[in-house]
């Protein structure tokens, strides 16, 4: 479920991010900003490539059962919130539009929802009788306006970002092949 998000999130081609070895080119290594302490390393290590359009490839490899006596690290539940978070502000960071976006129409409905029987009953009546409502609805239609506004602002931010930060990452030169 967390790789599928951070997939569509970030248009990345991950068919499992949380597993594996990773092998990074010196290029990789020089332009990525280790801000993670956990497991949500991984989904800042793809989120990373993907925002930079880097080439990546995945290997399958086979699964097997944990040695008898060992345990886990990995705590399912704390450890995936952490990485769901993660993942969240990596898309605020890079994808400002959706996510602004997506609050501006949940806002945005939720206040058509509340202005809709007011303007009903003022269609009807040619009276406002519930004008705090009608205040409410006004108010969380400016915060979807604001919202969309910060995310159109955030975008642009983030698009010159992106290019910097693709630009510093090809002035490694080429990928040697050996």
């Amino acid at each position: 479920m967390l790789t599928g998000l951070v997939a569509w999130l970030f248009d990345g081609q991950f068919k499992d991010m949380l597993s594996g070895y990773r092998v990074f080119s010196r290029r990789f290594v020089k332009t990525f900003p280790a801000l993670a302490s956990g497991f949500e390393t991984e989904t800042e290590l793809s989120v990373h490539a993907a925002s930079l359009h880097m080439p990546v490839a995945e290997i399958e490899t086979p699964y097997f059962a944990r040695p008898d006596g060992t345990e886990s690290k990995l705590h399912t539940y704390s450890d995936g919130f952490r990485i769901l978070f993660a993942a969240f502000r990596l898309a605020k960071d890079e994808r400002p539009m959706l996510v602004f976006g997506f609050a501006a129409l949940l806002l945005a409905l939720i206040s058509l929802g509340l202005a809709a029987p007011v303007l009903v009953t003022f269609v009807e009546t040619h009276m406002v009788p519930r004008l705090p409502t009608a205040v409410l609805a006004a108010a969380i239609m400016g915060l979807a306006s604001l919202s969309l506004v910060a995310g159109v602002i955030l975008d642009g931010v983030s698009s010159g970002r992106r290019e910097i930060k693709r630009l510093h990452y090809l002035s490694y030169g080429p990928v040697e092949k050996n």
